[in-house]
């Protein structure tokens, strides 16, 4: 009682006390007080006592709701019976509601429906136990329709802590208790009050999708009255219901499919058909031409692959389709969109067509498909394309709006690329422009209409990839066009992202070299309008360089006055750091075209504006470079790091990193402790080697004894990847042997010292992710100094520590780096490290299989589950029965309560097998299923992770 009470209490504190921390105090009360066993009789004493307000009842509704779903199994076996009889007593209790209260108690039935088997509600299971309480109590038929509708969504609900080998029983007992359910349904048809909830639960247990032929539901009772509502004045919502999940129904592969569903596909799809007047019919309320848009959506997503065979049937749903993509309302238009891309992938994707004989035959029908659905993607593309025009009030729309907006651009630019997939490219583009000529011709200056012709440029833009390089019909009009309109800044960011995006087509077609200097000029007229069109400029310079290389080798001079301008911020350009970086970009790919000489003498001006600002900051001293602010620095670095990547030459690369190299080192130096400038000037080196390789020469020397000696001063893990980029390209080279033996020991050393608990891990994750992907590539690159070094063992037991550490790139770095040494015998170049290996696994085998099982159980998160199970059945293969041997010693230390003989016993059959050599796919459901047992409440993983302690690396088996 006086538990009670409290609740009470804090109920009125949670929703009435004016002091927030009063609040929030009450709410962190009630949460801890629903973890506990006297919740089970306080929520259910409080629910009978007639006493108790609203705010109590769904407190408490919601409480029992949980406690059954999550935490039955807290309670004795013989609780089941007085728990199923109070559920029942208040099911009746609230079967005129409040609505809240009673859908909770129903779920809770229904959950409770899940945890037991069917006999022990009787000979029937629930649906027949639920049958016997309505002839009874016909007056309390509303609160049991309630839990008739959620009985089949608890097949689906993961909240409900059942056994997976419960759950599908659960599952096969609802599929064979489903004619009862739906004569009890069309029982309760006869109360005309109740049709609409009828209905609905009838649409619950359709989406079990098998049970029933299509015959039989052809002439139902409950699908027929559904239809039959179809013909009223006011659409049922529950009636659309029931068909949209017929139509999926008769399309499921579990309910046999559309060829067994047949019969009922006949019936749905005349009276489907025949509601398509009123899609354009002004008096129809909106919700209800948004039903009869669902509907044909549904159809056309169901039924797609008979509709892409181009009958004269399946053209009328095509129709019906083309019809709601041209209603004026975005949100009910956008329902076909996902119908247009299956159409369209049906269409074009060649292995659709197996049935037919030969390729010549297949390369017909294909054809003779595209050809029949030509006229609707013409249609659609006219019908969409006018969504992606700029409202008029584009200015005043809120931050949400123009994010919806820009959303919306973007779905009906992948509907236009879904009809250039059909009509081709070309095709699409000549549609297209006849829009871009019409709003061009009224848009002479910067104050006239704009937004058609930027509409129009998004939707050439949008479909560039499928558009020929050499179309010499359209394009050349679409470029004399864009480069003629005016710099509304806008438009002007269209109009050199299109330019941008056609920028294949420039290098081709035989009049680009003619249009190149136009193009520059409108991009550097983008760089300064606006920074958004300055952003678009940068980006389509870089694609036109890209692209145009060979024609803009001649052009340098005019292209290093654009780069100076930006890179130096001079004149009126507004670019921007970060891109500036695409004009880096842009010239480093130029000049990589050029001869050996003529790039030396490029990549040196190249490098000129960007060096010269770090020189005077390092002549100035120590004390002036010490205090810069990192973005001082790195915003040149990064340039440094954008021409090493794309200048793919790489003597010029490497001459230019020696003479660089005295700027690098005194910036390591001094800055060592600063984050941002180490990982800047690491990626920056990085590329350095990734392109110079083995011309760097001695400067690779001076760089790795920088970082070991920095290392191990600052612990900066960007020191770690660069070594990692050195250990790819140098790792296999005889010479360099000694070098990157005593470089990998250092930083290997250094790092097992750091980490030397999950504290240490989870402090410092950056360190973790960086060393284990390193040692990844040692085991890759140079497993003859690796696998024979001292820290080897040394890095497996610090492995070992960390593995459960629930930062998700270190933890999936060590699994990896696990998995690679296990998977070590794949190699026939390192079979002779196996026994150095071995020594070092098998000793360890018991404690990092235990440290594995409970990753997989709970220990790290089920997104992570994919990875452990990799790495588990890795270490199967590698050692066979002996490694199940570990993992029968790990499960056996799991209490019996949490995991049963039988489910153990499955999962080490998994293991057994994948020992053996079966295919991993085969064996991964059975291992994920423990992890499902494991994890199906509170309770049963603090249970699990306590037996297995994965943190303690050796513990003593039981006996």
């Amino acid at each position: 009682m006086e538990l009670q009470n409290t609740v009470k209490e804090a109920l009125n504190a949670l929703y009435h006390h004016p002091d927030d921390g009063v609040r929030m105090q009450a709410d962190r009360w009630l949460q801890d007080f629903q973890r506990t066993l006297d919740a089970w009789q306080v929520a259910d004493n409080l629910l009978h006592d007639a006493t108790s307000n609203l705010e109590t009842l769904i407190f408490c509704s919601q409480t029992l709701r949980s406690k059954v779903q999550r935490d039955f199994e807290e309670l004795p076996a013989e609780a089941f019976r007085p728990l199923r009889d109070s559920l029942n007593n208040l099911l009746r209790k609230f079967h005129k509601g409040p609505p809240k209260v009673r859908t909770q108690i129903s779920i809770a039935v229904a959950a409770l429906a899940v945890h037991v088997p069917a006999e022990d509600w009787g000979g029937g299971g629930i649906v027949k136990w639920l049958q016997d309480e309505m002839n009874l109590h016909p007056e309390y038929i509303p609160g049991f329709l309630e839990l008739l509708t959620v009985l089949p969504e608890e097949v689906f609900n993961y909240k409900i802590a059942a056994r997976p080998e419960r759950r599908r029983q659960f599952d096969k007992e609802l599929t064979s208790q489903m004619e009862v359910a739906l004569n009890i349904l069309t029982a309760c048809l006869n109360i005309n009050e109740l049709k609409e909830q009828v209905l609905e639960a009838f649409a619950s247990w359709l989406r079990l999708k098998h049970g029933i032929p299509g015959s039989v539901l052809a002439s139902h009772p409950l699908v027929l009255t559904a239809l039959s509502s179809l013909n009223s004045e006011l659409l049922s919502e529950a009636s659309v219901n029931v068909i949209s999940e017929l139509i999926h129904y008769t399309a499921a592969g579990s309910s046999g499919g559309v060829t067994v569903q047949m019969p009922l596909i006949q019936v749905l799809v005349p009276k489907v058909m025949n509601l398509k007047a009123q899609l354009r019919d002004s008096s129809k309320d909106e919700e209800d031409v948004k039903a009869i848009a669902r509907l044909f959506s549904d159809m056309g997503d169901s039924y797609v692959e008979l509709i892409a065979t181009g009958s004269d049937e399946s053209m009328l749903i095509v129709q019906a389709l083309l019809e709601v993509a041209s209603h004026p309302e975005y949100y009910i238009a956008s329902m076909t969109f996902n119908f247009w891309h299956s159409l369209q992938v049906n269409l074009t994707k060649r292995d659709l067509h197996i049935s037919f004989v030969n390729e010549s035959s297949i390369e017909a029908e294909r054809n003779r498909r595209l050809q029949v659905f030509c006229p609707a993607y013409e249609s659609l593309v006219s019908l969409v394309s006018f969504r992606i025009q700029y409202p008029q009030d584009y200015q005043d729309l809120s931050y949400e709006d123009l994010k919806e907006f820009k959303q919306t651009r973007y779905a009906v630019a992948d509907v236009l690329i879904d009809a250039a997939s059909v009509l081709g490219g070309d095709a699409t583009l000549r549609i297209l422009y006849m829009k871009l000529d019409e709003a061009a011709a009224c848009c002479q200056n910067e104050k006239s209409e704009w937004r058609p012709a930027e509409a129009a440029l998004f939707g050439i833009r949008a479909i560039s990839s499928y558009v020929s390089a050499v179309e010499a019909e359209v394009m050349p009009k679409v470029m004399d066009r864009l480069l003629k309109l005016p710099q509304h800044p806008q438009l002007l960011q269209t109009v050199c992202l299109t330019i941008g995006a056609y920028s294949k087509w420039l290098d081709a077609a035989p009049g680009g070299p003619s249009i190149l200097p136009s193009v520059l000029d409108v991009l550097m007229s983008g760089m300064g309008v606006s920074e958004d069109s300055a952003a678009a400029a940068a980006v389509a310079f870089r694609q036109i360089c890209d692209d145009c290389r060979l024609k803009l080798c001649g052009c340098l001079d005019g292209l290093f006055h654009i780069y100076h301008r930006a890179v130096n911020g001079e004149g009126s350009f507004k670019v921007s750091a970060e891109d500036s970086l695409h004009l880096v970009e842009a010239l480093s790919k130029v000049i990589t075209e050029l001869p050996p000489d003529h790039a030396k003498r490029a990549l040196e001006a190249l490098c000129l504006p960007v060096v010269t600002p770090l020189q005077e900051v390092v002549s100035q001293g120590p004390d002036t470079l010490n205090s810069k602010p990192a973005r001082d620095l790195t915003v040149h670095i990064d340039r440094f790091g954008y021409i090493f990547r794309y200048v793919n030459h790489a003597e010029a690369v490497a001459d230019a990193i020696q003479r660089l190299w005295p700027i690098f080192k005194a910036i390591f130096d001094l800055r060592a402790w600063d984050v941002r400038t180490m990982e800047s000037l690491c990626r920056a080196c990085k590329y350095a080697v990734r392109t110079s390789g083995r011309c760097m020469g001695f400067t690779i020397g001076a760089m790795l004894e920088e970082i070991q000696g920095l290392y191990q001063q600052h612990h900066q893990p960007c020191f770690l990847y660069l070594s990692s980029e050195v250990i790819k390209i140098f790792g296999s080279d005889p010479s360099c042997a000694n070098y990157l033996k005593s470089l990998i020991e250092a930083l290997f050393m250094h790092t097992t010292h750091l980490l030397t608990s999950i504290q240490e891990f989870t402090a410092r994750p950056d360190i973790a992710d960086d060393c284990f992907l390193l040692a990844s590539r040692c085991i890759r690159y140079c497993p003859q100094l690796f696998i024979p070094s001292a820290v080897f063992p040394s890095l497996v037991d610090c492995s070992m520590i960390g593995i459960t550490v629930q930062h998700r790139e270190a933890s999936n770095s060590i699994l990896t780096f696990l998995s690679d040494i296990f998977d070590l015998a794949n190699s026939t170049e390192v079979e002779q490290y196996l026994p150095i290996r071995n020594a070092v696994i098998i000793p360890r085998g018991p404690s990092i299989t235990r440290i594995l099982i409970a990753s997989l159980t709970g220990a790290l998160p089920s997104s992570r589950l994919e990875l452990v199970r990799y790495t588990l059945l890795s270490l199967c293969r590698a050692y066979g029965p002996q490694s199940v041997e570990w993992a029968k010693e790990s499960v056996s230390l799991i209490p019996l309560t949490a995991v049963t003989e039988f489910e153990r016993s499955r999962f080490l059959k998994a293991l057994s097998d994948a020992a053996s050599g079966v295919n991993v796919n085969a064996v991964s459901a059975l291992v994920e299923e423990l992890s499902e047992v494991c994890r199906r409440n509170r309770t049963v993983m603090e249970i699990v992770q306590g037996s297995l302690r994965p943190l303690e690396l050796n513990i003593a088996p039981v006996s």
